[in-house]
């Protein structure tokens, strides 16, 4: 079995709990992690498949999707790169619920199922880094149903803008139309909104990217009645 690419040996070098597992770990690891690559628009893993393993995004963005009976699409979060998702999915013995969708060209890196439950059952530096991501994981679903009860089109772009959701980074490199994606939002009404929060100095826009100038300001659009 080949070694991974570089990048994604660096990616997975640069975890803290990597780096303080037994040199055996360390070396057996790059060798079974597995990469998957997709263009804008593909989708990565669909509901219903069984799950593989544990996914963080190597470059790229990805919506978690999910489809009612009727066939209309809910995006609920999105995840960047350098971030892991599907640690529900690998921890429950059950078909994956939601796609898996490129929201641009990415790469996914795969920790298969069974080094997981071996690092989970032998590791305590492993344990400790997903009990911290399943709590950022709790605190991005309470955003996420509170988002859900807002009705104005600037609280919920506010939202998606928010720390709980981008794990408090000030600068997101997001375009009007992925913003609109995962807020349910036309991208006419996303920039409308965005245009707004700059008359006011809240943001900071360029092509591509959101800077956050005051996060107070936009966390008042959150609280207004």
């Amino acid at each position: 079995m080949e070694t991974l690419p570089p990048p994604a040996t660096r990616f997975l070098q640069m975890q803290p709990w990597f780096q303080r597992l037994p040199e055996p770990w360390r070396e057996r690891l790059p060798k079974s992690v597995t990469t998957v690559q997709a263009h804008k628009g593909d989708v990565l893993l669909r509901a219903g498949e069984p799950v593989g393993g544990w996914y963080a995004v190597l470059y790229g963005l990805v919506k978690l999707q999910t489809e009612s009976p009727e066939g209309r699409r809910q995006a609920f979060l999105g995840i960047p790169a350098g971030e892991w998702f599907g640690e529900g999915s690998v921890l429950k013995d059950e078909p994956r619920r939601y796609d898996v969708v490129a929201l641009r060209d990415t790469e996914l890196l795969c920790l298969p199922r069974t080094e997981f439950e071996q690092l989970r059952a032998s590791s305590i530096d492993f344990c400790n880094a997903l009990i911290e991501h399943l709590n950022m994981r709790l605190g991005q679903a309470l955003a996420i149903i509170e988002t859900a009860r807002l009705r104005s089109p600037a609280q919920r772009v506010a939202m998606y803008l928010g720390p709980h959701l981008w794990r408090g980074s000030r600068r997101m490199s997001l375009t009007q139309e992925e913003l609109g994606i995962l807020a349910g939002l036309s991208r006419q009404t996303v920039n409308t909104v965005l245009k707004e929060f700059e008359r006011k100095h809240y943001i900071s826009a360029e092509f591509g990217r959101v800077e956050i100038v005051d996060e107070a300001g936009l966390q008042s659009v959150l609280s207004q009645a």
